[in-house]
C-alpha cells in the first residue's frame, strides 16, 4: 500500500462523518496523476506554502502600517495563527486537518499592500470592485506560476473564497472552521498588537467579554475553541453566550482599534500611493511586468493593473511610488 493510500484509508476509519475526506474530493480543474506520498489536499497545502504570493505575506500589513517593532503581526504571521487554531479545532472535531490547513494558509494570498485600506481603495478604483478573497482565488488560478496557476482542488479554492463572512458559506465543514478561526485569530492577536502600540489598554477592554472569555489572549482563544468544539457537529457554531461575548469584543475592536485615530493617521497616505500607482500603470502599461501585460491583453488593463498592485508588498509599493515620484540625485 502506498503512503497516500494508507492516509486515505486512515481517513475513512478515523475521521468524522462530517469530514471532507481526500478520497471524496471533487478534484482539480486539470487532472493530475496522484502523488504516491501525499493526498491532493496535502499537495495543495505544499503548493501554497511554496508559492510566491505566500512568501510576500511577510511584508504585508495586518493592522499597523509598516510597524517598526519586531513583534507586530504581519499578514503572514496572521495566516500561521489562523492555521494553528483551525487545525486544533478540526482535529478535535474529527475533520480533515490537511484540508483545513490548506484553506487557512491560502485564505489571504490575494490581500493588498496596506491591509484593508489598500483593499478599500482598489475596490473604489476597479470597475468591477475588489475583494481580497476573490483575488486569492485569482492568485491560485491565474497568477501564480507565471500565469499557469496552482491547479488546486475544488474544496481548497471554495474554502479560500468563502472564508469571508460576507461570502456564501463554504461547502465543507473544514472551510467553515477556517471562517470562524480567522476571526478568532485576528481579534485576539490584534488586541495584543494594539496594546503593544499604546492604542488600547487592558482596562479599556469591554467587561463582559473579558469576564466570560478570559483576560488574556490565550484564555480567550481557549474559550472560543472550546465553544466551537463542544457545540459543533453538522453545523460549525458557538453557543449563544460565547457568540454574544465574542461579537461584543469584535465590535469593540472595530470601534476602538481598526477605526481609531492612531491606526488611521497614515492610512490616507497609503491609499494615495495605491491610487497613484493604479493610475500610473494604467497609463503606462508597457512598464508592467510581462505576466501582467499578458493579462491586460486577455482580461483588460484594469484587471491587470489591479492584479499587479494587489500582489505588491507594502515596501515594494512604497519603493515603486518613490521611483516614479521622487527625483533622484544627479551623478556624472
Amino acid at each position: 500500500m502506498l503512503p497516500r493510500e494508507r492516509i486515505i484509508e486512515n481517513e475513512r476509519l478515523i475521521l468524522s462523518e462530517y469530514a471532507c475526506k481526500a478520497a471524496d474530493s471533487r478534484g482539480r480543474r486539470v487532472y493530475e496523476k496522484p502523488c504516491d506520498f501525499r493526498t491532493d489536499f496535502q499537495r495543495d497545502r505544499d503548493r501554497i506554502i511554496h508559492c510566491n504570493a505566500f512568501r510576500r505575506l511577510k511584508h504585508k500589513t495586518q493592522v499597523f502600517l509598516i510597524p517598526h517593532g519586531d513583534h507586530y503581526r504581519t499578514r503572514l504571521t496572521h495566516t500561521l495563527e489562523v492555521s494553528q487554531i483551525a487545525r486544533t479545532v478540526s482535529c478535535a472535531l474529527g475533520l480533515n486537518e490537511d484540508l483545513t490547513e490548506a484553506i487557512a494558509l491560502g485564505h489571504d494570498l490575494g490581500h493588498t499592500p496596506f491591509g484593508h485600506d489598500g483593499e478599500r481603495v482598489l475596490n473604489l478604483l476597479l470597475p468591477g470592485g475588489f475583494s481580497h478573497n476573490l483575488q486569492s482565488k485569482r492568485v491560485v488560478e491565474v497568477i501564480e506560476k507565471d500565469g499557469k496557476g496552482l491547479n488546486l482542488t475544488f474544496e481548497v479554492i471554495d474554502g479560500i473564497v468563502a472564508h469571508r463572512g460576507s461570502s456564501a458559506p463554504p461547502v465543507t465543514r473544514e472551510g467553515m472552521v477556517v471562517r470562524f478561526c480567522d476571526k478568532i485569530a485576528y481579534v485576539n492577536h490584534d488586541i495584543e498588537d494594539a496594546m503593544r502600540g499604546g492604542v488600547i489598554t487592558q482596562e479599556k477592554l469591554p467587561k463582559y467579554p473579558v469576564e466570560f472569555l478570559g483576560d488574556t489572549k490565550s484564555k480567550r482563544i481557549t474559550s472560543l475553541v472550546r465553544s466551537l468544539v463542544e457545540n459543533s457537529g453538522e453545523e460549525i457554531r458557538f453557543d449563544e453566550e460565547t457568540k454574544a461575548a465574542f461579537a461584543e469584543l469584535r465590535d469593540f475592536m472595530f470601534n476602538n482599534v481598526y477605526r481609531a485615530e492612531p491606526t488611521v493617521a497614515e492610512k490616507d497616505k497609503a491609499g494615495h500611493i495605491i491610487e497613484y500607482l493604479y493610475e500610473y500603470f494604467y497609463k503606462n502599461q508597457d512598464e508592467l511586468p510581462p505576466l501582467y501585460r499578458r493579462i491586460a491583453e486577455r482580461d483588460g488593463a484594469e484587471i491587470a493593473v489591479g492584479d499587479f498592485i494587489s500582489g505588491m508588498t507594502d515596501e515594494y509599493a512604497i519603493e515603486r511610488f518613490s521611483d516614479i515620484c521622487i527625483p533622484k540625485g544627479w551623478s556624472r
